[in-house]
């Protein structure tokens, strides 16, 4: 694999009309096709958490995720295709993400899940054993909106283990169709109020990530023994637990995501690699402010990792983040920063792919906000080939 430069040119990119749309409607937009040679299943679990309280929700005294485990299947025939988002997840992206995260106007109702990914619910794996891959969403944002790196991972013969941070995520529907709400704003709202900021950043959005991150591994440990561990006994596909090798184990995230995926490789060694996609590393909500680095921008990491950011002014690269340049000098494994120029912070989530495609009801002010002058594909054909590249390299 090679890290050299990358270079994305937007000469290719048309010039963007400044209409107003007309109209509130929109095609659906589509997800490109993955390109590696396996076929993809799914499966999503309940996890339920009974030793440790939810501090998001104090009075719960347990911690209860979704995650989707996605895969290579043996084959997929007969078996129903994975929408983007459930019609739960959807409105509360839509309520939150859509329009705090990637400036979609709140007025606009986009139905994500009409949107289909690549994977097929329930198929049974593929033959063989896997690395598996662990996905950390950005700060409300939901697990499923990378699908675009997550799917290509699968594709090629990864098992991609996607975590929704419930209350934190924009909304997380479970069995049953019961929907959690972020509480994250509203929180955030009261430390900053109460003067705790720091200490809610640390404790509950990374704290509770990165507990969650363990917990996920756990449970993956006992399903690749062959236990269920549904909270309700749901039936796995057939094959998935012995496709699990758990001594190669990488992670991924975006944003807050990707803060998460340093700090759980710190922490876990079971994470033997990582890629942090534009997260910083201290604890703020914002532009970084060169104070409160967390342990793993403090002390760095022995263990392979890639920094891999967008071209915003605040991204996380040595030159404008001093908790990214503090990891990296502090860090004594093998690692990399990548910036990928004429992209933005969206261009790292599904937002690259989805948003250009949805001009009936954004402008291309609106759209521009989210991924940047570099042309869709060549922004996604670089992702695809460094995250791909450095999983082959740390995990094979």
């Amino acid at each position: 694999m090679s890290l050299a430069a990358v270079t994305l040119s937007a000469s290719g990119a048309s010039a963007a009309s400044h209409r107003t749309p007309a109209s509130k409607t929109s095609a659906t937009p589509r997800l490109p096709r993955p390109t590696g040679p396996y076929r993809i299943g799914v499966v999503n679990l309940h996890l339920v958490d009974s030793s440790r309280p939810d501090l998001y929700n104090p009075p719960q005294a347990y911690r209860e995720l979704m995650v989707s485990v996605v895969y290579p299947a043996r084959r997929t025939a007969g078996y129903p295709t994975a929408p983007l988002m459930t019609s739960g997840t959807s409105a509360g992206f839509n309520a939150l993400a859509g329009v705090d995260n990637y400036d979609v106007p709140s007025d606009v109702t986009i139905d994500y899940s009409a949107i289909k990914t690549f994977e097929h619910v329930g198929a049974p794996a593929a033959h063989g054993r896997f690395p598996v891959v662990l996905y950390s969403p950005g700060l409300g944002d939901v697990r499923s909106w990378d699908s675009v790196l997550v799917d290509q991972l699968a594709s090629e013969g990864y098992v991609v283990v996607t975590i929704d941070p419930t209350y934190d995520a924009s909304a997380v529907e479970f069995p049953g169709g019961r929907v959690a709400p972020s509480r994250l704003l509203e929180m955030y709202a009261q430390a900053v109020a109460d003067g705790t900021q720091t200490q809610f950043l640390e404790k509950v959005v990374l704290g509770t990530r990165v507990e969650d991150t363990k917990f996920v591994l756990d449970s993956l440990t006992r399903l690749a023994e062959g236990q269920d561990p549904d909270a309700e006994h749901a039936p796995l596909p057939t094959g998935l637990g012995p496709a699990l090798d758990l001594g190669r184990v990488g992670m991924f995230g975006h944003s807050g995501g990707g803060f998460a995926t340093l700090e759980a490789m710190y922490e876990d060694p079971r994470i033997k690699a990582g890629i942090n996609m534009d997260g910083t590393l201290e604890f703020v909500f914002g532009a970084p402010t060169n104070t409160n680095f967390s342990p793993v921008a403090q002390h760095g990491l022995t263990k392979p990792f890639l920094i891999l950011s967008s071209d915003e002014p605040d991204a996380c690269t040595a030159a404008a983040d001093p908790s990214c340049a503090a990891v990296l000098a502090h860090s004594t494994g093998w690692h990399a920063d990548i910036t990928l120029p004429g992209t933005l912070h969206g261009s790292l989530t599904d937002a690259e792919v989805l948003m250009p495609q949805l001009s009936a009801v954004m402008t291309p002010k609106e759209i521009a906000s989210d991924t940047g002058p570099a042309p869709t594909a060549a922004v996604v054909a670089v992702e695809q080939s460094l995250v791909s590249g450095f999983f082959d390299t740390n995990l094979r």
